[in-house]
């Protein structure tokens, strides 16, 4: 059986919300999106509100996934992660469980050292973002 854990790619203005782990240990300090584990009986969408809120004490409205399952290494169960670009529609993100945020421009958002399971979400996200800008 595997597990799920979700992320929001939080775009305001741009720029890409980062967050530096604090645990475990073998993560901390690595950059990641913010979310985390689906509860058993919730949906994946409502699974990522409700992290977005704990995480960052914000209110997120969520637009369009990001690419299908992203395999996650690193544990004995395979672990798949879905992302899904989010807007923030209520509150100022803060590092309530990480040890930083930064949010990231297209141009440094590899500025940063991401977990090894996110960077392929980077690479699509990078796209995302370009496309935006392209935009009229």
């Amino acid at each position: 059986m595997s597990a799920t854990v979700v992320g929001a790619a939080i775009i305001r203005n741009g720029r890409l919300l980062a967050a530096q782990r604090a645990e475990p240990a073998a993560l901390a300090e690595g950059w990641e999106f913010p979310g985390g584990k689906v509860d058993p009986g919730e949906s994946d969408e409502d699974a990522l509100v409700r992290e977005c809120f704990e995480e960052l004490g914000v209110r997120v409205l969520l637009g369009e996934r990001i690419g299908g399952d992203w395999p996650l290494g690193g544990t004995s169960e395979a672990t798949v992660m879905r992302v899904w670009t989010a807007e923030i529609v209520e509150g100022e993100p803060q590092a309530l469980e990480h040890l930083e945020l930064r949010w990231l421009t297209v141009d440094k958002l590899y500025d940063v050292e991401w977990l090894p399971g996110d960077l392929p979400v980077v690479a699509a996200i990078r796209r995302h973002l370009r496309a935006l800008a392209r935009r009229p």
